[in-house]
């Protein structure tokens, strides 16, 4: 069959790898185009005013994340200053980035320039690529960097060059700065090689050199972690017992069909069947590392779908080269492809995306929150800066305002800094450590969610003052019930212990 990719690396010049398609930087510069065009619509997502607020408080670590998402975020802050467009930049680069990842795993795997362009193609409408993309956050670094290291397993699987293994552990290393599944991925790609039939290939003493690079790279953040009582694991803990358990494996299972544009399911899975017949051991242990993880995310995070979102890049890469053939043995098969990929990726856009008008939204809450988290920071910011207003002079000199939320407090800290608002203390996540504020204030301005995120928040907020009162409700003007909705902002006084004695109790990781 003709101008057919081969598992065993031979491309369409008859003896080396085809050179890389250049109409994948096309599509890598389409993807690029559309996020940056979409990044100043709504407002900034709940995470990304959490990130910003970090940027200022930078350290080894974080609870939640490592490091490099919020470096990113000072960067953007000294270049662009408070710009949704400038935080996203990253992102918007980083998935760029994974499309051409994409096509190059494609290469590796001894595709022709189409299946090339098809990987890219495929890359570039996964869902979890555009949402992950369009907002700052370390989810789409999380992908890149897993792509890439997927791309170097298969480049050591096929030329036999472990040279390249200390690549990888930098990857690993590079990727678990952003965030810690890298670390995971690492792991049990490490576990697969050394336990499987790769062993007696490509396992050497590069492969210890890329393990203790990857190990020095994460120094800064182990020692962050154990200086904080390894809060990452009590995160971990909470993160499992909300998004775990028998009751959300169907969701897993049902929420990898959303990594992928829906039409191009057929395309990974065909790449599973591809690495698992390509005779190779390492790009077995591909295969082997996906299923490992799969049973591994299903049980104690099933919520989290988009867990293995990075390692699908490689699966699509595989299956575009598996099924390059069998597609153009038929024209009609490609054009039925394409035509199924172009609905899914619209349809799926709609809901990622910020393309429908705000007051339209909520309609996509309940599918993927990432528009609606982006919506009401300003109202919320407002309703604080009249409560906070409204408090005697007296009284305002006493006062702190207390975040339940991390976004709350980041929205307070970054859209409120030029309303006259001081800085507000949190109790989620980092924004603990970072302290209560005036530790002998009387009087408490509290912010919290609405009452599917934070039930009974008054009730709490009774057991540490004498009077509580409902000073405001939260809101947006777009009318989508998303975490904010409903809340409340509390006047909190007479506090039944000074406010710096009741901190260490607020504390609260999820």
């Amino acid at each position: 069959m003709a101008d057919v990719g081969r598992a065993d690396g031979v491309g369409e010049d008859g003896g080396r790898i085809a050179p890389l398609d250049r109409r994948v930087f096309a599509v890598a510069g389409v993807v690029l185009g559309v996020l940056m065009a979409l990044s100043p619509r709504y407002g900034f997502h709940r995470d990304e005013l959490y990130f910003l607020d970090s940027a200022r408080h930078l350290q080894a670590s974080y609870v939640d994340q490592p490091a490099l998402t919020p470096v990113l975020a000072r960067v953007s802050l000294s270049l662009f200053g408070v710009s949704a467009a400038g935080l996203r930049l990253w992102a918007a680069l980083a998935a760029a980035g994974t499309v051409v990842v994409g096509a190059l795993t494609a290469r590796e795997f001894g595709g022709t320039r189409r299946a090339q362009l098809l990987a890219a193609i495929a890359t570039g409408t996964m869902p979890v690529l555009l949402g992950s993309g369009h907002v700052a956050n370390t989810t789409s670094f999380e992908v890149l960097a897993w792509a890439a290291i997927a791309l170097v397993v298969v480049r050591i699987g096929r030329t036999g060059d472990t040279r390249w293994w200390l690549a990888a552990g930098a990857l690993v290393g590079l990727g678990s700065e952003f965030n810690h599944l890298a670390a995971i991925f690492g792991t049990v790609l490490l576990a697969a090689a050394l336990l499987g039939p790769a062993r007696r290939t490509v396992v050497d003493r590069r492969l210890l050199a890329g393990a203790v690079i990857a190990v020095l790279l994460v120094l800064p953040d182990l020692w962050w972690q154990a200086r904080h009582g390894w809060a990452m694991f009590a995160m971990t803990r909470a993160l499992n017992g909300e998004h775990g358990g028998a009751g959300n494996i169907l969701t897993w299972i049902v929420g990898q069909l959303g990594m992928s544009c829906l039409a191009m399911t057929v395309l990974w899975v065909a790449g599973l069947r591809f690495l698992w017949r390509s005779g190779r051991p390492l790009w077995r242990c591909l295969v082997t590392a996906y299923a490992v993880l799969f049973v591994l995310f299903a049980v104690t995070t099933g919520a989290q779908v988009y867990y293995l979102g990075g390692l699908y890049v490689c699966l699509l890469a595989a299956g575009a080269v598996g099924l390059d053939g069998w597609l153009h043995s038929r024209p009609g098969r490609l054009r039925g492809l394409m035509i199924g990929t172009a609905v899914s990726a619209a349809l799926s856009a709609v809901i990622v995306l910020p393309v429908l008008p705000p007051s339209d939204v909520d309609w996509t809450y309940g599918t993927s929150p990432i528009s609606g988290e982006t919506l009401g920071w300003p109202q919320l910011v407002g309703t604080v800066r009249q409560v906070w207003a409204g408090l005697p002079a007296g009284q305002r000199a006493s006062a702190v305002i207390f975040a339940a939320d991390y976004s709350e407090a980041g929205a307070i800290n970054e859209l409120g800094r030029s309303a006259g608002l001081p800085t507000a203390a949190g109790a989620q996540n980092t924004d603990w450590w970072w302290g209560p504020g005036n530790p002998l204030a009387t009087t408490v301005v509290a912010v919290a969610p609405g009452p599917d995120y934070a039930p009974g928040y008054a009730a709490r907020l009774r057991r540490y003052f004498r009077h509580v009162r409902v000073a405001a409700t939260l809101s947006n003007p777009d009318g989508v019930h998303n975490i904010e909705w409903g809340g409340h902002v509390y006047v909190c006084t007479g506090p039944r212990r000074p406010w710096g004695v009741i901190w260490p109790e607020l504390r609260n990781y999820a």
